[in-house]
């Protein structure tokens, strides 16, 4: 179940930022994943509930944003919606050979959302931030 390792890496790289940002505790992590990624978005809520366990993030929301896969082809110019299993041959011209995919093997941190630490003299004060995605290659669904 390579959903696990996918988990592993969100978390590792959330709490990165999150130890960096001077968090408390991550709240929740909203990830894009394309229909074409090889991902069981149910496995992956259930792997990375078990990751964040003993981390920053135990207790954090996974919020997964479907996206799905689209083609083009560049013989006839027509886009559409590629679906499961995937059909890569143009709908318009018949085409297999002039196929780009457009969308659907995503598979990236979009936001993250954390409390911060006690300011001096603010120890029971806290706010909700959110954190940019980590500057790093989106994660690879070949792990």
């Amino acid at each position: 179940m390579h959903e696990m390792s996918i988990a592993m890496a969100v978390v590792g790289q959330v709490e990165e930022a999150a130890v960096a940002g001077g968090a408390t505790a991550v709240t929740s992590v909203r990830l894009q994943v394309g229909e074409l990624a090889g991902v069981v978005p149910d496995a992956l809520s259930f792997c990375f509930e078990l990751a964040c366990a003993g981390t920053l993030l135990e207790g954090a929301e996974l919020v997964t944003e479907p996206v799905a896969a689209r083609a083009h082809c560049r013989s006839c110019t027509d886009d559409w919606a590629v679906g499961m299993p995937p059909r890569l041959v143009c709908p318009g011209c018949g085409q297999a050979t002039e196929v780009e995919l457009l969308t659907g093997r995503e598979l990236q941190i979009l936001s993250v959302h954390w409390e911060d630490g006690p300011r001096p003299g603010e120890d029971r004060l806290r706010t909700t931030a959110t954190a940019p995605a980590p500057t790093r290659e989106p994660i690879s669904e070949e792990r």
